[in-house]
């Protein structure tokens, strides 16, 4: 049982502290909050503070780490002068393996095309303290909900699905390599108190319609960012009847709303879990406070009352959705899909159906999917388009190969991947996928941007529940809908699908060879951690220079970012992911995704310098050679998508000052605040169309930078002639700081080395 000493911890602390909390604020607590009030820095509470508005200091439970964004992380965390992390901490190896193949030969390329970053990654681990996740043990988060979430307790993870934690009754949250390093360095974490959406789910779901069908529709309700700063809360008798997997799904795809995160109450589900998953002591323990670890009843009985927002759902009566393509908000019941398809001329053929990934690879989830699979012989159809599964974890892997599932799917021709991300992170080495061809896609994940699968900006990706996708492949057809249509069969007869059935858990119990799992040393100051100077996948960091502390004159618009741009635009996954580590490399696709506002044009931009169209980083580091700062204007909800720093930390390695937008998405405003960057947003958004492509910009008024006080800037534009515009921030006193410092980092080093 892992950290079981600090989870008694925090249920020993945890009814005194909601005590505390509920005589601050002075009424009943939502989960939401119970859990933020226990987890001050400060420990009891003494006041309340405002949702939306008040800055608060956390204490996590834990840090969990990926492998693509934990190579910054740690080469930040090297820097900070700590001997070994402050709490529990985990790296997990899931993000760098390529689907192409199969699992056995996709691992082992994988294992040796990365090996110096593994190795880095292992010996880093090794030497501060920190749980190591081989390549192939699984995908974080579902090795993080069979291990490490526990109802009640706070986690951060860099990367922006931690938050499939929820599903566990966690608060757990998405953020960059410098929060985790702050909490891995034992300093508090700030967070702005988030305002509280209230979900109740009535009813029951039958049939065809999964947990997934939930996030689905809210995400239709809601929109890419109707989440954001908000931490969603689920409850009702519909939530109860859920499966504790099945929670972890909605929570995941919260990121997709922009939520902070997403929760639900610990119930039987959870405590079956729990004991499922070996942590038996774990459940007993959460027994023991039970009526702590959800929202007191009066909240859930009058939620208007005590949530900023609130949505009903009864999945008595909620039907299987298709969200997509091209983003995750566009939502349509599988019964409209043949008239929306038709009305915006969608390709209608499936040519691959993909299941698992961190959203949907539970055993529930597979074992759902295999008895639609199992039909295909049993009523004599042939599957229609390519079908993958990618597992969560080995452990999940094993269990259901273990079960016969994985022949099940070898007898309709299906692909099994990796335990790890693959295409849903676009490491899929999908064949054709050059050609750029209009076609459509099907898949369990929790993404669909453009190129975010296969780099085919043409691919359309539809987001369903496993059920949903296997249904689609074997009929390879996007308006099948298995509720009422029938299949032609080999025979030329019509069949009809049985709807999916499936356990919750495995009857025979979980069960795993080796889990992938390898604990650091006890001591690790003997351990030594190689970064090779000449090294393109790895770069040790150097510190961000200070303020000049001046006013900004003359900054070149680099960039002024059409529509939707989100942390795939800013800075690409697929290919760029092998230098994760190394920042001057991976420098080469910033924003090479976005959209020019002056030509349409993607990674095409003017430098003011030679009057020449070229490559967005191209431009600016002749700036940066030249000395001269610049800016990136951007459009609404500017960064939504990944926790990827790295979209921070480019531009900031490049000489980009500031960003200016209509509005941020969470995660990226704070990691640009991280570096030392300014994050601005227009006081009227009007005045995005003022910016002009020739303009030199001036930002005044950072002599007085303070809390609440905006910001002018000042567009010189080629004519000679000006405009005047007023921006806003969200900064508070420690970030002006950070921004004076040059990068949160800098104080963090000063602190340790003094």
């Amino acid at each position: 049982m892992f950290d079981l000493s600090m989870i008694k911890a925090v249920y020993e602390r945890f009814p005194g502290r909601v005590a505390a909390a509920r005589k601050a604020v002075g009424r009943p607590l939502t989960l939401t909050e119970k859990i933020l009030y226990a987890h001050l820095t400060q420990g009891d509470a003494t006041a309340a503070f405002a949702r939306g508005k008040d800055y608060v200091d956390f204490a996590p439970d834990r840090v969990a780490m990926q492998d693509a964004t934990a190579q910054m992380a740690l080469l930040q965390f090297m820097q900070a002068g700590r001997a070994k992390v402050a709490v529990p901490s985990t790296v997990h190896c899931d993000h760098l393996i390529v689907a192409k193949d199969n699992s056995k030969v996709d691992l082992e390329r994988a294992v040796n095309e990365s090996k110096e970053v593994y190795d880095f990654l292992a010996s880093v681990s090794n030497k501060y303290g920190i749980g190591f996740w081989k390549p192939g043990a699984g995908i974080i988060h579902q090795v993080v909900l069979e291990n490490y979430a526990f109802p009640g307790g706070m986690m951060i993870g860099t990367d922006s699905h931690t938050v499939n934690a929820g599903g566990l009754g966690m608060i757990a949250i998405g953020v960059g390599g410098a929060d985790a390093c702050d909490v891995m360095a034992g300093l508090p974490w700030e967070l702005k108190m988030p305002k509280l959406i209230g979900v109740k789910l009535t009813g029951k779901l039958n049939g065809w319609t999964a947990p997934k069908d939930v996030i689905l529709k809210v995400a239709g309700i809601l929109t890419v960012k109707g989440g954001t700063g908000a931490v969603v809360e689920y409850f009702g008798e519909g939530a109860v009847a859920m499966s504790c997997t099945g929670k972890g799904t909605i929570c995941n795809m919260g990121a997709e709303i922009g939520a902070t995160t997403s929760t639900f109450g610990y119930d039987e589900s959870m405590s079956r879990y729990l004991k499922a998953t070996g942590r038996e002591a774990v459940a007993e323990l959460a027994d023991g406070i039970a009526e702590h670890l959800t929202g007191d009843p009066e909240v859930y009985a009058n939620p208007e009352a005590y949530f900023d927002q609130v949505i009903e759902i009864n999945l008595s009566e909620l039907e299987p959705h298709l969200n997509g393509p091209f983003t995750p908000d566009l939502a349509t019941p599988i019964s409209k899909m043949k008239e929306a398809a038709a009305a915006n001329n969608w390709p209608t053929k499936v040519e691959v159906g993909l299941i698992g990934s961190c959203t949907n690879s539970s055993y529930e989830d597979i074992s759902r999917a295999v008895s639609l699979a199992k039909q295909v012989a049993e009523k004599g159809l042939k599957t229609k388009a390519e079908f993958t599964i990618t597992p969560g974890s080995e452990q999940v892997r094993y269990t259901i190969e273990r079960d016969g599932f994985l022949d099940i799917f070898a007898q309709i021709g299906a692909t099994v991947y990796a335990n790890a991300c693959g295409p849903c992170i676009g490491m899929w080495e999908r064949v054709g996928a050059e050609k750029q061809e209009r076609n459509t896609i099907v898949h369990s994940f929790n993404r669909n941007f453009a190129k975010r699968a296969d780099g085919n900006p043409n691919t359309m990706a539809f987001v369903a529940s496993p059920e949903l996708v296997t249904a689609l492949a074997i009929a390879g057809d996007l308006t099948f809908n298995p509720i009422t249509d029938t299949l032609t069969n080999e025979n030329g007869e019509q069949v009809k699908l049985d709807p999916p059935s499936g356990d919750e858990l495995p009857v025979r119990g979980f069960a795993v060879e080796d889990a992938g799992y390898q604990a650091p040393a006890e001591d690790g100051s003997g351990v030594n951690v190689i970064v090779e100077p000449t090294s393109k996948r790895l770069q040790l960091l150097d510190p961000f220079a200070a303020w000049e502390g001046t006013d900004l004159k003359g900054l070149k618009l680099l960039i002024k970012a059409k529509g939707k741009c989100t942390t795939d635009h800013i800075s690409m996954a697929g290919p760029w992911l092998k230098f994760r580590g190394h920042l001057d490399n991976i420098s080469n696709n910033m924003l090479i995704g976005a959209v020019n506002f002056f030509n349409e044009k993607t990674d095409n931009i003017k430098n003011q310098l030679t009057g020449e169209y070229g490559p967005v980083p191209a431009t600016q580091r002749a700036y940066k050679a030249a000395g001269i700062g610049s800016i990136v204007v951007g459009d609404e909800n500017y960064g939504e998508g990944s926790s990827r720093e790295h979209a921070a930390m480019e531009p900031r390695h490049l000489g980009v000052r500031a960003v200016l937008v209509k509005s941020f998405a969470r995660i990226h405003e704070t990691n640009l605040k991280k570096q030392g960057m300014l994050a601005l947003t227009f006081a009227d958004k009007a005045d995005y169309e003022k910016i002009q492509e020739d303009d030199s910009i001036d930002i005044v008024g950072l002599t007085e930078f303070a809390p609440g006080k905006p910001l002018t800037l000042v567009l010189n534009h080629a004519d000679g002639s000006k405009d005047e515009i007023s921006v806003n921030h969200t900064y508070n006193d420690q970030q002006i700081e950070w921004f004076k410092a040059g990068a949160a980092l800098n104080i963090i080093r000063k602190q340790f080395a003094s």
